[in-house]
């Protein structure tokens, strides 16, 4: 980019001293022609001999061409319905240039498949036959692909440029009105902030009963930006405090072992636990787990899960680490996902639109994963999470699950992680004065 901006100023500079010699060549062409002779007649005689002047004539021609800039820099994002010969067929390019242009990409499998605005460059140079110096192509908000050659070559080398991207820290605080999750879109935070903050409380906090008009949160998190200052990749969540009913549970990120990281809350107490209580995030409970008069069949029969209400396509998540068992059709649960996550327990999830990338039979998925969409396959009367825990066989009321509290972190471990809780805490005070 850099490059680019440093040969464009020079081809402007180099442009003006161009038209500085034209300017000087026919000055001093009529000043000699009034040195030898003040005779007008002369003066008209001397100036067409010099115009007429071989070298005058090849020196105009000369500055006349270097005024056309010789590269050309191309610049374009794709659309709708572009290949790879609609785009290149728009420059005026010979045959031969078209072709190996065409050859090269297609060669090159990360290449293969155009992504809607996805950016391609081109350096051309128009020196006796127009050709592409260069061009380079997006893979992804991190990298690009760039491929080169010379003048006289007959081929492109190509390498991978990685995009220097810049971490912001984000913070963040409201106070809850209808729901946690439009309170947060309300507030800017971007969805996957939100899913993985609900994550986090969603061992211990049920999102459906638990929070109430006027409980508050904060949260800090990363954020990825290019030089254009355009979010490429949102981060981790580095702090997070939700205060329910005045009583504040605050998170903290913590590297516990290498390569291991946890959020503990302020005693040192890791949040994690075996299940989730909720796998989902901004739903209604809308059917308890026991005895109920089936809404489609018409007859009272066991209720053995838990329903959710949510539009279709909320995100579904694993309610714990674990190991795909189905991925398919359930008869009457329509689209379902089963999970075993130990010798213990195993879970379902049902009435799906569609499953999570990845998830098939066989497939292991990380506790928070989202492993579907809300839909309402099967028998349904409408878009819902028909959630099932099953514990050493037997069906059980997942809401009144009472699961062991993840580890406690002692002796070095606890000294190292009260200094990062420090860190933070110091770090969040900034970001808040800041902010005010």
């Amino acid at each position: 980019m850099l490059e680019q901006v440093k040969l464009k100023i020079f081809q402007k500079l180099q442009e003006f001293a161009y038209f500085i010699w034209l300017i000087l060549l026919v000055f001093i062409a009529v000043f000699i022609t009034h040195f030898y002779d003040n005779n007008k007649k002369n003066q008209i005689y001397f100036l067409e001999k010099t115009m007429n002047n071989i070298f005058f004539q090849k020196s105009l021609e000369k500055i006349a061409s270097e005024l056309t800039p010789r590269f050309l820099f191309y610049d374009y994002e794709v659309n709708n319905g572009d290949t790879y010969e609609t785009i290149i067929g728009q420059l005026n390019l010979p045959e031969n240039e078209k072709k190996l242009f065409l050859e090269t990409v297609k060669k090159n499998k990360n290449l293969k498949i155009l992504r809607l605005n996805q950016k391609i460059s081109f350096k051309i140079d128009r020196k006796n036959s127009p050709k592409i110096l260069e061009f380079k192509i997006e893979l992804d908000k991190k990298k690009d692909a760039l491929f080169k050659k010379t003048e006289f070559a007959k081929e492109y080398y190509s390498e991978i440029i990685e995009k220097t991207l810049e971490k912001f820290l984000i913070f963040k605080e409201g106070s809850i009105e209808s729901s946690l999750y439009s309170t947060a879109i309300n507030l800017g935070i971007k969805p996957n902030i939100i899913v993985e903050f609900a994550r986090l409380y969603g061992f211990q906090v049920d999102f459906q009963r638990d929070i109430w008009k006027g409980d508050s949160f904060q949260i800090i998190y990363e954020e990825y930006k290019n030089n254009e200052g355009t979010i490429i990749e949102i981060g981790d969540i580095i702090y997070a405090s939700l205060n329910l009913q005045n009583n504040e549970l605050k998170l903290y990120k913590f590297e516990h072992e290498e390569n291991q990281i946890d959020y503990f809350d302020e005693n040192g107490k890791s949040m994690r636990k075996t299940l989730m209580k909720t796998p989902i995030n901004g739903a209604r409970l809308s059917s308890s787990f026991g005895k109920r008069k089936h809404p489609i069949l018409g007859f009272t029969k066991m209720h053995s899960g838990t329903d959710f209400a949510a539009p279709t396509g909320t995100p579904i998540m694993a309610s714990g680490d674990g190991i795909v068992l189905k991925a398919g059709w359930c008869g009457g649960g329509g689209n379902c996902v089963k999970l075993k996550h130990n010798s213990v327990y195993q879970t379902v999830y049902a009435h799906m639109s569609k499953f999570g990338r990845g998830v098939k039979k066989g497939a292991r998925v990380k506790q928070g994963q989202i492993i579907g969409y809300v839909g309402s396959t099967g028998l349904s009367t409408g878009p819902h999470l028909h959630y099932e825990v099953i514990e050493n066989g037997k069906k059980i009321n997942s809401q009144k699950l009472k699961l062991p509290s993840g580890q406690t972190l002692k002796d070095q471990k606890r000294k190292d992680f009260e200094v990062n809780k420090i860190k933070i805490d110091v770090l969040k005070s900034e970001l808040i004065s800041k902010i005010n």
